[in-house]
């Protein structure tokens, strides 16, 4: 059974399945809906049944789809990068093949089904613990005006007496309509409510702002992570707007050359280190890419950020490919514009195309502040996942981080133990460190803790492999808000780059 509770690697297929899909529409296949798309904001909805939908926890969401071209998945994995929950595809225990979705031939398999009342294909395989789930988000195409008959074997064949149903589909030529009303006898004993159907590009916005009509009252946040699901040596995550999951602590690379750089990060993964911060202006994409290729971990557990500089706007999309062939790791999992520059917003287009082709997951921005977010979002389609700016005791940004998390975007602060000959007197500071002595960990320990109880992601760089695993064992003690509030006293506004 394909459930799972992360989305590694949708996102890259749905977007190759998209192009597929695009490429091969015609005539020949109009009223194929995965191949279609509709005016954006357009939509057509059935008239819910039931009581209104009940707050839930995201646990108990299951985002379902079937999906052939790729477009409903991409609408899925938008959703579930907004509820969370698990994730579930329909598949057919015979899969379907281009040709079976030719509606110009009336012998085709999607004809033959759709023209059969009684026709139920077989599907992979059943989901065993649906007893679980109190919300499930059901999508499909729309094959011929309604759903393709695959959808109404998985409604029989499963349990959904007391559950939240909410439809969604990709359609070309015709709306939701009737299409989740005639499968609500199928599971006459859940509460449907209101569906949609969407364009196979729309995109995570537009399918957000619907989802969070609902209220669902998720549990997943940008601003307060789940602390408590940590391990010293395996950092929890969280959720990014793109859908992908990203480790709240992690090592940054600035000044690591060479084969100090490769030692230092394979230190960090064998220490637990899942998250990897590197900049095309550091100068060592490539052993941040040996390192990883040479660990015996697998490609989708580790993240890696890598930056565009500004001398590279002019001609954003050969850097992101040269990006690629130095870390030489398949994908880059999130690419941030380094810093404010001349032509930035066309760079930033450039990061959006690389989403679409799959060679990049998700996008950010770096020592981007309130006036430069306020006046660069509006020139953009798809909102930057993380904000990365200089964050630590000194110069804590209490303004901008609140700010950003009202928009739904992950910080992360470098320099999280200052930095440029500033480190030692900020692991000397007398608060700091009497607060350290009171719960027995190092002063970066007791700093670190502060940043990610402040929501804040952290990316500490060293080379030493002792204050690596140390950096990484921050998740067996907890500031109380006391010692919080005596951090947060610091704050002097002191920056210590010109970013």
């Amino acid at each position: 059974m394909r459930l799972r509770k992360k989305l590694i690697g949708i996102l890259c297929v749905s977007f190759l399945l998209v192009a597929i899909g695009c490429s091969a529409g015609s005539a020949d296949n109009s009223n194929s809906s995965d191949q279609q798309t509709i005016p954006k904001g357009e939509e057509n909805v059935v008239t819910p049944t039931g009581e209104e939908l009940s707050k839930k926890e995201t646990d108990n969401i299951l985002v379902a789809y079937f999906s052939i071209t790729g477009n409903t998945e991409n609408i899925a994995s938008h959703i579930s990068g907004v509820v969370g929950g698990d994730y579930y595809k329909i598949e057919s225990e015979i899969p379907y093949a281009s040709e079976d979705i030719n509606y110009r031939d009336n012998s085709s398999r999607a004809n033959r089904e759709q023209n059969d009342d009684t026709e139920r294909p077989a599907i992979k395989d059943n989901i065993e613990s649906i007893t679980e789930y109190d919300i499930i988000f059901l999508g499909y195409p729309i094959w011929h005006g309604q759903a393709p008959k695959i959808m109404y074997t998985f409604l029989e064949s499963h349990d959904f007496a007391g559950k939240t149903i909410i439809p969604f589909t990709t359609s070309g030529s015709s709306g939701i309509g009737s299409s989740a009303a005639n499968m609500q006898p199928y599971a006459s004993e859940a509460n449907w409510l209101e569906g949609r159907r969407f364009s196979g590009s729309a995109n995570a916005e537009e399918v957000a702002e619907w989802v969070n009509g609902f209220d669902l009252n998720l549990n997943h946040s940008v601003s307060e992570f789940n602390l408590a699901s940590g391990e010293n040596g395996r950092a929890p995550k969280v959720r990014l707007n793109s859908g992908y999951e990203m480790p709240i602590a992690g090592i940054g690379t600035y000044s690591l050359q060479g084969d100090e750089c490769v030692n230092s990060i394979t230190s960090a993964l064998q220490s637990g280190v899942r998250l990897i911060d590197t900049a095309y202006m550091y100068h060592n994409e490539a052993e941040v890419g040996k390192a990883v290729r040479e660990s015996d971990i697998p490609r989708e557990e580790i993240f890696v950020i890598t930056k565009l500089y500004p001398s590279q706007f002019n001609n954003a999309e050969a850097a992101i490919d040269e990006a690629l062939e130095k870390l030489d790791i398949g994908y880059i999992d999130m690419m941030l514009l380094h810093h404010p520059g001349s032509n930035d917003v066309e760079a930033y287009k450039a990061v959006e195309k690389a989403v679409e082709d799959g060679k990049v997951r998700s996008i950010g921005l770096s020592n981007w502040y309130i006036k430069e977010i306020d006046e660069f979002l509006p020139q953009i389609t798809v909102m930057p996942a993380l904000i990365q700016n200089e964050i630590h005791p000194y110069y804590q940004e209490n303004d901008v981080i609140p700010y950003m998390h009202e928009k739904g975007f992950v910080m992360q602060g470098w320099y999280p133990l200052d930095g440029r000959g500033y480190t030692k007197e900020m692991l000397s500071d007398e608060t700091i460190v009497e607060i350290a002595e009171a719960h027995e960990r190092s002063a970066a320990q007791v700093i670190l803790r502060w940043n990610l109880q402040k929501g804040v992601v952290v990316i500490p760089g060293s080379s030493n492999p002792d204050h690596i695993k140390e950096n990484i064992s921050i998740f067996d003690f907890e500031l109380t808000d006391e010692e919080m509030d005596r951090i947060n006293a610091l704050d002097r506004n002191e920056k210590h780059d010109w970013y």
